[in-house]
């Protein structure tokens, strides 16, 4: 009978193994992996939302600075006259260099550059003032009603350090192309 009780224990023991070993490999492992997979969905989806946000801020401010340079450049094509009409022009600029008392002056346009939109002529400046004067000077010429960049500027001081500076710069101003020209 001892024999028949531990055979018997024996035989409930291993029902539970393997009870036990079907519940771990056929239920427990694969939960397990599949809580696995939704933990690693779950900071997938938190990573996602938190890139999102950042990019969601990140568009504010690229609105806002995309609002600012429209209204920098709502007056762009204004700016860009349809004629040459340098002439008047180089007088304005001789006009505002009188205006800020400076002296030695110089401006001659050079060669002019055609492509199919655009036209631009290079300008060389030369003048003499202090550097107050100077900048007085580019702060008008930044706002004139016409484009206006300037691609180079050298500024010296005079050899008897007497607070006067001479200016060297290289513009270039643009008008509109005819069509069918270029």
């Amino acid at each position: 009978m001892i024999l028949f009780r531990e055979r018997q224990q024996l035989t409930i023991c291993v029902i539970a193994g393997v009870i036990v070993g079907g519940f771990v490999l056929f239920r427990y492992l694969p939960l397990r992996r599949t809580m696995k997979a939704i933990r690693q969905t779950k900071t997938a989806q938190t990573l996602t939302i938190a890139k999102g946000t950042a990019d969601n801020k990140q568009l504010s401010l690229l609105k806002e600075q995309l609002l600012k340079l429209q209204r920098e450049l709502e007056n762009y094509e204004a700016n860009i006259p349809g004629q040459r009409d340098i002439g008047a022009f180089l007088h304005r600029i001789a006009d505002l260099m009188n205006e800020h008392n400076l002296s030695e002056q110089v401006i001659e346009p050079r060669k002019e550059v055609e492509a199919e939109k655009l036209n631009c002529i290079p300008v060389n400046m030369r003048c003499k003032g202090s550097l107050m004067q100077i900048f007085k000077f580019y702060r008008q010429l930044q706002g004139m009603d016409r484009l206006v960049r300037i691609e180079q500027v050298k500024l010296t001081n005079d050899s008897d350090y007497n607070g006067q500076v001479s200016m060297e710069a290289r513009a270039v101003i643009y008008y509109r192309a005819k069509v069918g020209q270029g």
